[in-house]
């Protein structure tokens, strides 16, 4: 079967002899001291064994991102308005509608420097048995999984994915928000299917990491090519207090 009760198992300081990772070319660029850690990190996988296949683009990573946004609505409805609905009876708010209406009346305080857009759309989301719900989730579903990641790992005979994790953390300012910038999440968490990161260093003292993903069910796999990685390297550091700061 697919289940284990003890992943240690799988940590091989040599699993990456003989690995064949496909790198997605598609997420670097937003960031060229990321780009330079990446590079780095590839030298680290070819040094322990690892053949890198470059990819330039996995088309349909570009194309769920409508279908992504529609599920993100329908779900932080349903899960903010299951929580809301527990919490003490004292509570000012038990619902998403109550949340905006507060948000509404606290206008000066609660919306001084940015709105509640993707509250009130998510607010219009019907339950999570909408047919358009459960399109939006499968239609994202197999351009994520089946027609991307399995597809590109099974024409290319890869053990898995690489690119970087995301950008290092930024300053949320009220002129811009959040400025994150890059960020290959996505592909595996749509799919449902199996991501880790590893630490592959920093950016002025902020973390950076290497994110592997494969098929679904491929959780010993990642496990051995990351653990090896992560041997050969230990970029690691414990984290500490700052002052603000963003790359």
């Amino acid at each position: 079967g697919h289940r284990h009760s003890d992943f240690t198992q799988f940590l091989d300081e040599d699993g990456l002899r003989s690995a064949r990772i496909g790198v997605c070319r598609q997420f670097f660029g937003s960031h060229p001291a990321v780009d330079e850690l990446m590079e780095r990190a590839m030298a680290v996988l070819k040094s322990q064994g690892a053949s890198l296949v470059e990819l330039d683009k996995v088309p349909t990573f570009g194309q769920f991102g409508r279908d992504e946004y529609e599920i993100m609505l329908y779900e932080f409805k349903d899960g903010l308005d299951r929580y809301l609905a527990a919490v003490a009876p004292e509570m000012p708010v038990h619902s998403l509608e109550e949340l905006i209406r507060f948000n509404e009346r606290h206008a000066g305080r609660e919306l001084a420097h940015f709105g509640q857009e993707h509250l009130q759309l998510a607010a219009r989301k019907g339950p999570l048995t909408d047919t358009t719900y459960l399109e939006a989730r499968a239609r994202a579903a197999k351009l994520a999984g089946e027609l991307g990641i399995d597809a590109v790992i099974g024409e290319h005979r890869l053990d898995a994915l690489m690119a970087p994790t995301s950008g290092p953390a930024h300053v949320t300012d009220y002129v811009h928000g959040d400025r994150g910038l890059g960020g290959s999440s996505s592909p595996a968490a749509v799919a449902g299917y199996p991501s880790i990161t590893i630490p592959a260093g920093d950016v002025r003292g902020l973390p950076v990491g290497l994110s592997l993903f494969g098929r679904a069910w491929s959780e010993p796999t990642l496990i051995r090519l990351a653990y090896s990685f992560e041997q050969a390297t230990e970029h690691r550091r414990a984290p500490g207090f700052h002052p603000s700061i963003g790359a």
